[in-house]
């Protein structure tokens, strides 16, 4: 009988990213048409604008968003790990980030070299967010150290794809 591997600990992002957890809420992301499953391809030029995202969950919980690419600037070689995309805090439970407060605007994936992936980590709160800081720069973000910071915990949901420079046009 043949064992299935988790698609988050095959593509570690259980290890670079996030710690081993079990998933308690489930978010949907799209990119248009594009159902975001773990390992899935998305092109750069279809996540320009930030996903459509909803969550599970009972209107009384709040969560956060975080983005991240652990593999910049490329994946052999990660010195920026983590490149952070987008934050959103106080989201509510069964609904979509444009109803949380957004802390760092969404950034589209900008792989310079190699297959980066893009992971989506999604944390349950405690109680609503008081102020919290715009990180002073993108790389080197940690998400660990953030949920530590924030009081998160462990994630309850997370989601990632791949990504790749997109060759320039052909012209003919």
């Amino acid at each position: 009988m043949a064992t299935s591997i988790d698609p988050l600990v095959l593509g570690r992002v259980i290890g670079d990213v996030v710690d081993m957890f079990v998933p308690s809420a489930s978010m949907s992301v799209y990119f248009g048409a594009k159902h975001v499953t773990n390992g899935c391809d998305i092109k750069p030029s279809m996540a320009i604008s930030p996903p459509k995202l909803t969550l599970t969950g009972n209107m009384d919980n709040l969560y956060t968003l975080v983005m991240t690419d652990p593999d910049a600037p490329s994946p052999s070689e990660p010195s920026m790990r983590e490149w952070i995309h987008w934050i959103v805090v106080d989201i509510p439970g069964g609904t979509n980030p444009n109803r949380g407060k957004e802390i760092l605007p969404y950034m589209g994936p900008k792989p310079p070299v190699g297959i980066h992936r893009y992971i989506f980590v999604l944390f349950q709160q405690k109680g609503p967010m008081g102020p919290v800081e715009q990180p002073t720069a993108r790389a080197s973000f940690n998400t660990r150290s953030f949920a530590r910071q924030m009081d998160l915990g462990l994630p309850v949901a997370t989601v990632y794809f791949n990504s790749q420079k997109e060759p320039a046009s052909k012209r003919r």
